[in-house]
């Protein structure tokens, strides 16, 4: 047995995948806790996207699959909020 295990997954794109999915599901509550909730998440998960790829692309394109997903959640997220979620009653 071998004592350098390779992981088979991408801890960082699951993390930003359960954050940007998270704060996506908090956005369109109203009175601005959703704004805050949700766009404080996407800020994070935007952090862990970049990191997650940066650590899937060095090892050869595995584990990026959450990573395209938690990018989508963001930007549907982050759209959003740009038309009123979490702002409007």
């Amino acid at each position: 047995m071998s004592s350098s295990i390779e992981r088979r997954t991408n801890r960082t794109a699951w993390a930003a995948f359960w954050t940007a999915l998270l704060g996506l599901a908090l956005m369109p509550i109203p009175l601005f806790i959703g704004l805050i909730l949700g766009g404080g998440l996407s800020l994070v998960a935007a952090v862990l996207i970049v990191i997650g790829l940066l650590k899937g692309l060095a090892r050869s394109g595995k584990g990026i699959g959450p990573v395209v997903f938690a990018a989508i959640f963001v930007l549907l997220t982050w759209g959003g909020i740009s038309i009123g979620g979490g702002t409007i009653w």
